[in-house]
């Protein structure tokens, strides 16, 4: 998978918590991941920072050899650094309370297997139809659900930032685990909430679709759109591409 990303701490905030990542196990899989830390001044950047490397750590050590082991994996993974998360909070004042969102990938040659917790998100792109992969686990997603407003009101409502779960704030990390297909030609797209609360569905799959510009250039041009639209937030972008060979 050819992977691009870029992160930017956007117009209003003194500080950029979201960490990204890619990461390379000896077989050749890949691992991307996104946190987007959260407690405002109280280390959510360490938290997410944390995940990052601890769970790249991992996936280079000992990572999962195929996609049924990847759902394991992930949710054994999580689990331990959400431990260690709240260990670390419990010790020390200037901890109590960071926690963070994540959403992860591991590509394997026709399959991908992705984790998220909290509001950062993944989309797939195939065949020209873009799906939402994860599950945003928030308060306006709840109400989305129960039917009591719709997506692009939940996008516009002040309670849009409450998150239901996140590493490190309770002792269960319930994350979200699926695998999907991967063929040659899919891309993924995964953000955090800086992203995909600023710039429409359509804006992403348009920028996403063409072919003509490289990985790179589309993740630069997505950070321009959001810091366009106000940047009120940190905003990370990561763009894979499934490069495999048919034949492989």
């Amino acid at each position: 998978m050819k992977v691009a990303y870029q992160t930017d701490v956007g117009h209003r905030r003194s500080q950029n918590q979201d960490r990204v990542a890619q990461f390379t196990d000896k077989r050749g899989n890949q691992l991307v991941v996104i946190a987007d830390g959260i407690g405002g001044n109280r280390s959510g950047d360490i938290a997410a920072e944390m995940t990052v490397k601890r769970l790249g750590h991992r996936f280079i050590e000992n990572g999962p050899e195929k996609p049924i082991e990847a759902i394991r994996w992930f949710a054994r993974e999580v689990q331990l650094i959400n431990d260690e998360l709240l260990k670390k909070s419990k010790q020390q004042t200037i901890y109590r309370g960071m926690g963070t969102t994540m959403v992860a990938a591991v590509a394997f040659k026709k399959s991908l297997v992705v984790a998220n917790i909290g509001d950062s998100r993944g989309y797939l792109l195939h065949n020209d139809m873009m799906t939402q992969v994860t599950i945003d686990h928030s308060l306006v997603n709840e109400l989305v659900k129960s039917g009591d407003i719709t997506e692009e009101e939940a996008l516009k409502l002040p309670q849009s930032n409450i998150i239901t779960r996140a590493i490190g704030i309770s002792p269960d990390a319930q994350i979200e685990v699926n695998r999907f297909k991967f063929t040659h030609g899919d891309k993924l797209l995964m953000c955090s909430d800086g992203l995909f609360k600023t710039v429409e569905k359509d804006e992403l799959k348009a920028i996403l679709s063409d072919d003509q510009v490289p990985i790179d250039q589309k993740c630069a041009r997505l950070v321009k759109k959001a810091n366009e639209a106000g940047g009120p937030d940190n905003i990370t972008v990561l763009i894979g591409i499934n490069d495999y060979s048919q034949e492989g």
